[in-house]
């Protein structure tokens, strides 16, 4: 934790290196000690320390300064800094001027100079307020702040790009924080231009792209060699196992990913079916301990980072990144998995990231706290959303055009759903329409048994309605099925017909697309099992068919 400061302003340059001696001298080793020579100036510093959210323990300023006066600066600073305890030093018994600073800056004591000697007059003032001062202080969040209005898709964005990229990340509402709106003031920025973001050294960024965030927290998005063994392209489940056992057993290995590890699982609040951890564990939980072991065994991950073209030159496969960069390699393993489908009906497009969030349950729960919030979809990834945000929202109901859960949702996820009182499922219903000019505000369903319209008030709309298979950039590249999903081992023989695009005389490995060497795992994988342990599972099993594919070199 940085050290808290001590901050001493006085227009006599003298007197200023004297007290910011003393006070180095006695308070160094747990105070960091910053003097100015003006009360103006000592504002334009305190503006740079506010934005990147540092301490003032106290303050120690000379009443009689031109331009700005003791107190006159101390009313100013108390605004920015309300816990700091507050010393005015005077050479003049001025009465009125004592009442002045009580009554208007609030004080804490006032000193006649001259102080000498310090440990006499000036150490017992500052170590009983500094002990005071002590008593109350809660050391600041030190991580990225985040200002914004609740309801903006930009920020929406950013909370949910730091959250799955575990960073951590302080979120302000510009329209209900006061401390906001001065921090938007003092970055010299205007709140057209929200989402800010606020880092830990002072600097600042305004509407920032993904891009942009993950240079300056210091994500890495560059390779660091031109060729490897093995690259894989996507790290979910699937692509982080492959990763681990291909690197483990030796293979130089690279991992890339467009958004952040642990794909659409990593957005899953709770997993209470994967063996091994009895008590469930969330998505992030689970990326997180796998990234770790990922590095351990040596495994170069670039995210965010896209892939967008992948040619074949003899035995090399080259990847070309979102960058204009290349790098080659071996074998190499899509495991891009799916994203939601959009819902697609009227209003919707306008209101998304401002009260429809297409997972996301894990950013947006605390936003929802004592809100009716609807969830649209019948699977377990809906399950485990209502479970969560009925931790925080007043209401939650389940949307659902089936008859009921049972067909795609486990049993014990239905049986936990219904013994939450605060969660309410409705069955062969269908979401019409969304409306609202600036958020969400109300949801138009249809039964679709009667025909009946009715409305919901709400200001949240999570959907899980299904997914489709990011898979757009190979379209030219392997063998998919008319749904996008890319055809694999066997299934790449239809009616004892060999795949066109395969060339070899050997049949095509178990995971092997089309192209040989190029390996597809996970939920992006025609016919696979959507569950974490089946892309886990694939994505182990499919690094033993590279070491074959290699082995033929």
């Amino acid at each position: 934790m940085t050290k808290p400061l001590i901050i001493t302003v006085d227009d006599d340059l003298d007197v200023l290196q004297i007290f910011e001696r003393d006070l180095r001298q006695e308070y160094g080793n747990d105070f960091r000690i910053l003097g100015a020579n003006s009360g103006t100036k000592a504002l334009e510093i305190l503006k740079k320390l506010k934005l990147r959210n540092d301490s003032v323990a106290l303050f120690l300023v000379d009443q009689r300064m031109p331009q700005l006066t003791g107190v006159e600066f101390l009313e100013e600073a108390m605004r920015m800094f309300p816990d700091a305890k507050r010393i005015l030093l005077t050479a003049y018994a001025n009465t009125d001027a004592a009442i002045d600073a009580i009554n208007k800056a609030k004080v804490d004591h006032y000193l006649l100079k001259p102080w000498n000697p310090p440990q006499e007059n000036l150490y017992p003032v500052i170590n009983d307020l500094l002990e005071m001062w002590q008593v109350s202080f809660h050391p600041p969040f030190e991580g990225v702040c985040v200002i914004d209005y609740r309801w903006s898709s930009g920020g929406h964005q950013v909370k949910d790009f730091l959250t799955r990229n575990q960073i951590a990340y302080q979120w302000l509402d510009v329209e209900k924080n006061e401390q906001a709106r001065h921090l938007v003031s003092y970055a010299n920025s205007e709140f057209s231009q929200l989402p800010l973001l606020l880092f830990p050294d002072g600097s600042h960024l305004t509407k920032p792209s993904n891009v942009q965030i993950a240079k300056k927290v210091g994500l890495k998005m560059q390779a660091q060699m031109p060729f490897y063994d093995l690259v894989i392209v996507g790290a979910g489940p699937a692509g982080l196992a492959a990763a681990v056992y291909a690197a483990s057993e030796g293979l130089r290995t690279v991992l890339i990913e467009r958004e952040a590890p642990g794909g659409q699982a990593g957005t899953s609040s709770r997993i209470e079916n994967y063996l091994g951890f009895p008590l469930g564990l969330s998505g992030a939980d689970l990326a997180k301990r796998s990234v770790a072991q990922a590095y351990k065994f040596g495994v170069e991950i670039l995210a965010p980072q896209t892939v967008t073209n992948i040619r074949v030159e003899g035995s090399y496969r080259i990847v070309t990144l979102g960058d204009n960069t290349e790098i080659s390699c071996h074998a190499l393993i899509v495991a891009t998995g799916v994203s939601y489908n959009k819902l697609g009906i009227p209003g919707c497009e306008k209101l998304t990231g401002a009260g429809i969030y297409y997972g996301a349950a894990m950013t947006e729960a605390l936003s929802c706290q004592g809100d009716n919030v609807c969830i649209v979809g019948g699977a377990n990834s809906a399950g485990q959303a209502a479970m969560h945000l009925s931790k925080y929202a007043r209401n939650v109901t389940i949307l659902v055009r089936g008859d009921s859960l049972a067909k795609r949702m486990s049993k014990y996820l239905i049986d936990r759903i219904v013994e939450t009182g605060n969660i309410k499922i409705k069955i062969s219903t269908q979401v019409v329409e969304v409306l609202g000019k600036d958020k969400l505000e109300t949801i138009i369903l249809s039964d679709l048994e009667t025909g009946k319209i009715e409305s919901i008030d709400s200001n949240a709309l999570f959907v899980f309605i299904g997914a489709k298979p990011n898979t757009c950039w190979l379209q030219e590249i392997v063998e998919r099925d008319q749904d996008g999903f890319i055809l694999t081992g066997s299934d790449l023989m239809r009616g004892n017909t060999q795949s066109k695009r395969w060339r070899l005389e050997r049949e095509p490995f178990m995971l092997e697309t089309s192209v040989p060497g190029i390996f597809a795992v996970g939920d992006v994988r025609y016919q696979s099992v959507k569950r974490v342990a089946s892309a886990v599972g694939e994505g182990s099993v499919a690094v033993q068919f590279v070491h074959r594919y290699l082995s033929s070199f």
